[in-house]
C-alpha cells in the first residue's frame, strides 16, 4: 500500500479567503499502518497572531517571526508531500490553507484530501462526537505534544487513520484499504456505508456474512 500524507495546520484564522494564512504546518506520512516519516515547521507569513490564537496554540508573534519565511516552508512540505495523497481531520479546512499557501508561492495544490472527520461519522456514529480528541479517547490511541500543536495534531490523525484501515480491513476480509477507498466511502451517505463496504470487500464464494457498523 502507498505511503499516505496526514496534514495538519494551524492558522491565524478559520479562512484564507478573510486573509488568514498558517503559522504551523506538520506533515506525518504513514505507510502500513504505521509512521514511517515526519515533516513540521513553523512558518512567518508576515502576519500578527492574536492573543486568542496564542492562548488556544501555544505559538506567540515571537515564535513566528523567529520562524522561517512561509513560501520556504511550503515549498518544503511540497517536496516531502510529492503528490503523494493526503488526509487530514476536517479536510476542509487544512485543504483550503494548503491550496492558498501553496498558491502564494506558484505551487499547485490540488491533491486529493481524505477526511477522518467525515469518515469517522460513517464508521464510528456511536462517538459522542467526532472531535479528534474525543476519537482518540474511544480508540485508545497514543497522543504526544500539546493539541492544537501541528505535530501532535497530525500524529493523532494519523493514529486515527491507521485505526480506520484496520477496522475497515477486518470489516472487508484482510483486504487492505487504500486512499481511493477512503474517498469512496467519505463520498457515501451513512445509509449506503454497508452497501459500499460489502460491494468493495472479497467476493470469495462461500465467505461468512460480516456485522455491519451500527
Amino acid at each position: 500500500m502507498s505511503a499516505i500524507a496526514v496534514i495538519d495546520f494551524e492558522t491565524t484564522g478559520i479562512s484564507p479567503n478573510m486573509g488568514d494564512r498558517a503559522t504551523e504546518v506538520a506533515i506525518v506520512m504513514l505507510e502500513d499502518g504505521q509512521v514511517v516519516d515526519r515533516y513540521q515547521s513553523l512558518m512567518n507569513a508576515g502576519v500578527r497572531v492574536n492573543s486568542f490564537i496564542t492562548q488556544l496554540t501555544g505559538i506567540t508573534n515571537e515564535m513566528v517571526q523567529a520562524a522561517p519565511p512561509a513560501d520556504q516552508v511550503m515549498r518544503e512540505a511540497a517536496r516531502f508531500v510529492a503528490g503523494r495523497p493526503m488526509v487530514a481531520h476536517n479536510a476542509a479546512f487544512d485543504r483550503k490553507f494548503w491550496q492558498a499557501e501553496l498558491a502564494r508561492c506558484g505551487q499547485d495544490g490540488s491533491h486529493a484530501f481524505a477526511c477522518t472527520l467525515l469518515l469517522s461519522r460513517r464508521l464510528y456514529p456511536q462517538a459522542p462526537n467526532h472531535k479528534l480528541g474525543t476519537l482518540a479517547v474511544l480508540h485508545h490511541l497514543p497522543s504526544s505534544g500539546r493539541a492544537h500543536r501541528a505535530l501532535a495534531d497530525a500524529e493523532m490523525a494519523a493514529h486515527l487513520l491507521a485505526q480506520m484501515q484496520r477496522d475497515l480491513a477486518q470489516r472487508c476480509g484482510g483486504q487492505p484499504v487504500g486512499h481511493a477507498w477512503l474517498m469512496g466511502l467519505q463520498r457515501c451517505s451513512k445509509t449506503q456505508v454497508n452497501a459500499y463496504l460489502q460491494k468493495m470487500a472479497p467476493q470469495a464464494s462461500g465467505a461468512r456474512s460480516r456485522p455491519e457498523f451500527t
